[in-house]
């Protein structure tokens, strides 16, 4: 942790996000929320939302899986029924959207996706359409190009922001970008 927090003083910025993997499988993560704050950090952290801790940040980035997420045919669907007993986990999900400042950002690929999101937001208590972010699934600029102008029409309809894949328009499928 010291590390990290070491680390993060060699940036000039007072903005700390903390991702993953899923950060709030980390052991420690309760401490390093407490120091980075302390540190005058600006605190977002990025998480699918499945697990509950009590972390100090100033914006909670929930990114719970939709049905598209679910590894069918990786490794002959090997972590597909695992993967949908656990995507979504509607009591810890409830619990950030009325502890924090919160988005909720949803991964599409499909226009039924945003069935299943409305399905998802009616399962919660008072959720802001203007805090549902929409990104498109893709991994490359062409496939994000064709899905962007149905997604932003469909977001307009529902109230939700739409928000690119940056990193991939910027730099392709990278790792690490």
């Amino acid at each position: 942790m010291r590390e990290i927090k070491k680390n993060a003083k060699c940036y000039l910025t007072s903005y700390a996000v903390i991702t993953g993997g899923e950060p709030l499988l980390a052991h420690e993560i309760e401490e390093l929320t407490r120091r980075l704050k302390q540190a005058g950090y600006h605190i977002t952290i990025e998480t699918a939302a499945t697990i509950f801790k009590p972390v100090i940040c100033d914006l909670i980035s929930m990114s719970p899986k939709l049905s598209n997420s679910t590894p069918w045919k990786r490794e002959r669907g090997k972590f597909a029924r695992m993967h949908e007993k656990h995507r979504l986990n509607f009591s810890v999900i409830q619990r950030y959207l009325e502890r924090y400042d919160y988005q909720l950002k949803f991964v599409v690929d499909r226009r039924r996706d945003f069935a299943e999101i409305k399905e998802i937001l009616a399962g919660l208590k008072d959720v802001d359409p203007a805090r549902v972010l929409i990104m498109p699934q893709g991994r490359t600029k062409r496939e994000l190009q064709a899905k962007a102008p149905w997604i932003v029409e469909m977001c307009k309809a529902h109230g939700f922001r739409y928000t690119p894949r940056l990193q991939i328009e910027l730099y392709g499928n990278q790792r690490g970008t």
